[in-house]
């Protein structure tokens, strides 16, 4: 029974298997984005994260470690000495991988995989901070929330006095009944043809 083996294969051997991942996370470290099929980047990316966690210690075992990992003594010393300081702050999720389309021979889904703190287009987007306001359930900003709960009382009986007065001359319009002047029948006959 294969239960619980469910990582993804790629299609190879054992041996081609780690030979790959170890060459493609050797290109990611040196050219920080690489660009692959969805699977291979999304096994890459599980492959490598651990690698550059252990970097953040730079010590002659995690650096051992590492090369056991990587065999290219020049991805090592880029690892630890360009990329570890960039992403010491960063608690895992060091990889981005961004789906580009279909490859046109064989339809394969292509992806980008790239280290995060190297993008710089991305880190010039986010290194502008928007301001959100905070809003209430109704729409309204807090401030105009705030001075809506705590008014001014002198503001409130002004704008209740003319409420009332408004109502009161609405209510004798009613009351009074509404008599047709003569001129307007007067003006209504000129203006009908005569036979």
């Amino acid at each position: 029974m294969r239960h619980n083996k469910n990582f993804n294969h790629l299609g190879r051997k054992s041996g081609h298997r780690k030979a790959m991942l170890a060459n493609m996370a050797s290109s990611l470290i040196e050219h920080k984005r690489i660009e692959t099929t969805l699977a291979k980047a999304k096994a890459l990316r599980v492959y490598v994260e651990p690698l550059i966690t252990k970097s953040k210690d730079d010590t002659t075992h995690s650096r051992r470690t590492v090369f056991a990992y990587l065999k290219q003594k020049e991805a090592v010393t880029e690892l630890f000495r360009v990329v570890a300081p960039k992403i010491a702050d960063r608690p895992g999720g060091y990889t981005r991988v961004l789906k580009i389309g279909f490859r046109k021979g064989d339809a394969a889904e292509m992806a980008i995989i790239e280290l995060v703190d190297f993008n710089e287009a991305a880190l010039a987007s986010t290194a502008k901070p928007e301001v959100k306001k905070s809003t209430t359930r109704r729409g309204r900003t807090k401030k105009d929330a705030a001075e809506a709960v705590t008014p001014v009382p002198a503001k409130k009986e002004t704008k209740k006095a003319p409420k009332a007065a408004k109502t009161e001359e609405v209510a004798k319009q009613v009351e009074e009944p509404v008599v047709e002047s003569p001129a307007i029948e007067a003006t209504e006959e000129q203006t009908e043809p005569k036979e």
